[in-house]
């Protein structure tokens, strides 16, 4: 799946973390694959170890 790295981007900028938060990674709150959209509305830090136990449960 491709993503919108200008949503990606302008997410970034929003949380007050254009360079990436460092420990985290932009989780959808709403997956893709589950007709999530790609928008900043749809992101949201999320802690790697977290992500990794959404990404199996879903």
């Amino acid at each position: 799946m491709v993503r919108n790295k200008a949503a990606v981007y302008q997410f970034k900028k929003q949380t007050g973390y254009p360079n990436g938060r460092p420990g985290y990674v932009i989780d959808h709150i709403v997956p893709l694959k589950k007709g999530g959209c790609d928008c900043p509305e749809n992101m949201q830090w999320q802690t790697i170890k977290e992500a990794k136990a959404k990404d199996a449960w879903e």
